[in-house]
């Protein structure tokens, strides 16, 4: 096995031949989060939201070098809007390098493409979330000058919940 320390990384975007392995990677990221139980996606699924008739998001594949082709990490995102700046955003939904591959510089590298791929196409902020509990990521983003925001909590709606809401039947 290749050490962290002379491992070499390529990065790129996503391409369909990819989805078996980013779907693999997520599943690994639900099992480190301990979220196996919601990871209900199918590579189906993600292949039609990378790249079906309307795209839902973009996926950055990182791969142990030219030669193994490992998949050794992934970062998905999406635009999102902001009314109060008046521009397109770039949020990170899922950012994962496996353990066998983290403190070679990947994560940083990752984050790196998509900072400037969020000013190559005029963003006004890059942004994500990060568990609580997860202090190591928590410090290694504010290295970077990322701000946790430690007022904002999200506000989710699912299954029966979003159906009843849907349908207007959320009693009071």
């Amino acid at each position: 096995m290749t050490s962290r320390n002379d491992a070499s990384f390529t990065i790129a975007p996503a391409q369909p031949a990819d989805v078996p392995d980013l779907h693999d990677l997520i599943r690994e990221l639900a099992e480190y989060e301990q979220l196996t139980r919601l990871c209900v996606s199918t590579p189906a699924d993600l292949d039609a939201a990378l790249f079906g008739a309307r795209p839902a998001a973009e996926a950055l594949i990182a791969r142990l070098d030219a030669d193994s082709q490992e998949a050794a990490g992934f970062a998905l995102f999406f635009h999102t809007y902001s009314t109060f700046l008046g521009r397109r955003s770039l949020w990170l939904e899922d950012l994962f390098v496996r353990p066998r591959f983290r403190g070679a510089g990947l994560g940083r590298r990752l984050l790196t493409s998509l900072a400037a791929t969020a000013r190559t196409r005029g963003c006004g902020r890059f942004e994500w979330v990060v568990l609580d509990w997860n202090r190591s990521a928590i410090g290694f983003y504010e290295s970077l000058g990322a701000q946790v925001l430690p007022d904002w909590r999200i506000a989710r709606v699912t299954g029966d919940a979003l159906s009843q809401l849907a349908a207007g039947s959320i009693q009071d």
